[in-house]
């Protein structure tokens, strides 16, 4: 087993920082190409091309205009993809945080509004926003965008160049972090004690971003070596076990379970062999618990837990009450189980 690293946040930052310096050159040099023949679709749409096999783990290549909408086809591993031309991707998180960068360094007059990312060798990442990681609309899985700014010769903005990824094809840690040993406490969503009779529950901070949390948790299952996910709805955090490290848990607080960059801080490890759900059957898993917790009234799920190796999903109700069930008997309930039994 790897010697643990420093810490989680720490463990993030570092990868972030050889993804920096591992895509900022050939993105850099497609930006100054798509500059020099700007408002031709069909030669920078020929760079793209040119350019694809040169930005490691790309899994799409395009340019945007000042605006956000896409100006080329998306450039695969396929070949062009034409009808993604003209979409507008204005309101997606990367170009909102390309935007504004852009905004802040044209308001602050040609200063620097941030520190570029440092490429190691004395130079900085310029022009260069490596967004944070968020979920992907399509597949639903933690992705991550770099985008390079295209400039005019006479320095405005022209445009940008994106480069899609996906997290699990991108480098991660060879290393798990070093969960720190400190007391903390969350306190949960119980109803008060003189809570008028009927009261239900008060919604947790998780239920509100309950779709990222699970398709982050899914993530770590499924490519990162996690195989025991203990999610407390109600107080907003989880403690999950990993294979390269079984003994020992790690608590991941709200914070950390809506930013699917933590994926990088967790090794890659191929879904086992020998574990008893399929890993197909991971999503519909955790959603069957989303739909648990998501129901009125004052019976409630509080606590959901699976462990891939032995094949059982354990639940926890407001009730008080406790139920250990083979995955497969819980994907196939009736839902009205629950509030009748």
């Amino acid at each position: 087993m790897a010697t643990p690293s420093e810490s989680l946040h720490g463990t993030v930052t570092q990868q972030r920082n050889i993804l920096t310096r591992t895509l900022y050159k050939p993105l850099r040099a497609l930006s100054e190409r798509c500059a020099q023949v700007w408002g031709d679709r069909a030669a920078i749409e020929a760079a793209l091309q040119a350019a694809f096999a040169t930005v490691p783990f790309c899994k799409f290549l395009y340019v945007l205009d000042a605006n956000g909408r896409q100006i080329t086809a998306n450039m695969s591993r396929g070949g062009l993809l034409d009808e993604h031309f003209g979409r507008d991707r204005s309101d997606r998180p990367y170009v909102r945080e390309a935007m504004f960068e852009r905004d802040a360094l044209t308001n602050s007059r040609g200063q620097h509004y941030q520190q570029w990312g440092d490429l190691g060798d004395g130079g900085q990442a310029t022009d260069f926003v490596l967004s944070a990681a968020y979920i992907s609309l399509r597949a639903l899985r933690p992705s991550l965008t770099a985008m390079q700014f295209v400039r005019a010769a006479n320095g405005s903005v022209l445009g940008f160049v994106g480069a899609d990824f996906a997290l699990r094809e991108l480098p991660q840690a060879q290393a798990l972090y070093e969960d720190p040993r400190r007391p903390r406490r969350v306190d949960a969503d119980y109803p008060r004690a003189d809570a008028p009779s009927g009261a239900t529950r008060l919604a947790s901070k998780m239920d509100a971003q309950l779709d990222t949390v699970l398709r982050v948790m899914e993530e770590l299952i499924l490519v990162h070596g996690i195989y025991h996910v203990m999610l407390h709805f109600s107080s907003s955090q989880a403690v999950v076990w990993v294979v390269d490290d079984p003994f020992r848990y790690r608590l991941l607080a709200l914070s950390e379970l809506t930013n699917p960059d933590i994926c990088l801080a967790y090794p890659k490890c191929p879904y086992p062999g020998n574990a008893l759900v399929p890993a197909e059957r991971v999503r519909n898993i955790l959603d069957n618990m989303k739909t648990l917790r998501s129901m009125e009234g004052r019976f409630y799920l509080r606590t959901g837990t699976v462990n891939i190796f032995n094949g059982m999903v354990s639940l926890s109700f407001s009730s008080d009450s406790s139920h250990y069930l083979p995955y497969e008997e819980f994907l196939k309930m009736d839902y009205s189980f629950w509030i009748d039994g």
